[in-house]
């Protein structure tokens, strides 16, 4: 088994400058923080980061996220299954990072894997192009959204880089709370800044009016793309727009660090129709982010999604009645 260290893995991937994110040393290990720990296996012409998340009993489930990595999965695939039972795992899932329409899926398939009905990470996003610069980023928005983000700029929103990371967990919770979803720790949002500020790969922005703060947002790259992994804001001065400013200098530093592509990371699960037609009168879930981020132009992609490979029966029905008794 082609099991490596993190070393040889950062050295790898640097054959692979647009890896996923996800991929890297620096996500594996800052998962480790969070009931994770991270394998890397490294075959001829492939590689995968493998996350584990670990359960009672010394059970684990095996992740492959936005992976594998390089052209020939199918020695990559056996040995993380291997790896995988060598662990415990009683599933290993794998979200490969490509769109649902250029993924042919038969690799995976002839291993034993099937396509799950989990959601890991967001199934559908859009994504912008950076190219052009600024003048044709607001070209292709919507007009409303130019209009809010000069209105911004007029009624005073300043928008600073930070490391107050306190300052963007308060914002978090309030938007949270208000828009009804799950947030992660402060711890989490700590940890996952130092990791990759560090190295330039993220940045905090923060967006103010007389001082105070009103909404903020982290900006994650790699190579050519950017990811808008996590936003905020409270419910003060809402009326001067400071969320549009501050997506489109998200979208500047993106830029000023090279990138050409701008993940808006995660809409509602759904076909652009059924988007275009019901995101006035539906605010639950992601539609009310739906409504925000279109205005900013892009496409709209769907990804290959989550496939699965049970290692352990028993287990998986198990685990499977325990899902449907908290949905």
């Amino acid at each position: 088994m082609t099991i490596v260290s993190k070393e040889i893995w950062d050295e790898f991937l640097t054959d692979y400058p647009d890896a996923h994110i996800l991929q890297t040393s620096a996500w594996g290990t800052f998962k480790e923080n969070h009931g994770w720990y991270p394998k890397w296996v490294i075959t001829d012409d492939a590689g995968a980061q493998v996350l584990f998340k670990r359960l009672p009993f010394g059970q684990t489930f095996a992740y492959i996220p936005k992976g594998p990595v390089g052209k020939d999965w199918n020695a990559v695939i056996a040995e993380t299954i291997a790896l995988s039972k060598q662990e415990n795992a009683f599933i290993l899932y794998i979200e490969p990072d490509l769109w649902e329409k250029e993924f042919p899926d038969t690799t995976l398939r002839s291993a034993g894997f099937n396509s799950s009905q989990l959601s890991i990470q967001p199934r559908r996003t859009i994504s912008l192009s950076l190219t052009g610069g600024e003048q044709t980023w607001l070209k292709n928005m919507k007009q409303k959204t130019r209009y809010n983000i000069r209105l911004a700029q007029k009624k005073e929103i300043y928008i600073q880089r930070s490391n107050n990371i306190d300052v963007f967990t308060d914002l978090i919770k309030v938007t949270g709370s208000r828009d009804d979803f799950g947030v992660h720790s402060s711890q989490y949002y700590q940890d996952v800044f130092e990791k990759f500020s560090k190295n330039e790969d993220c940045v905090l922005l923060i967006a103010t009016f007389e001082n105070k703060p009103l909404a903020g947002l982290m900006v994650f790259t790699r190579g050519n793309r950017a990811w808008y992994f996590y936003g905020a804001s409270n419910n003060m001065e809402r009326n001067r727009m400071p969320t549009y400013l501050l997506q489109l200098e998200g979208m500047k530093w993106a830029a000023s660090k090279g990138c050409t592509e701008y993940d808006l990371w995660g809409i509602p699960d759904e076909d652009l129709e059924i988007l275009e037609k019901d995101f006035m009168q539906r605010s639950d879930g992601l539609w009310g982010v739906y409504r925000f981020k279109r205005g900013f132009g892009g496409d709209v992609n769907r990804t290959a999604g989550v496939f699965q490979k049970v290692l352990k029966k028993p287990l998986y029905l198990a685990y499977s009645v325990l899902l449907k008794i908290r949905k």
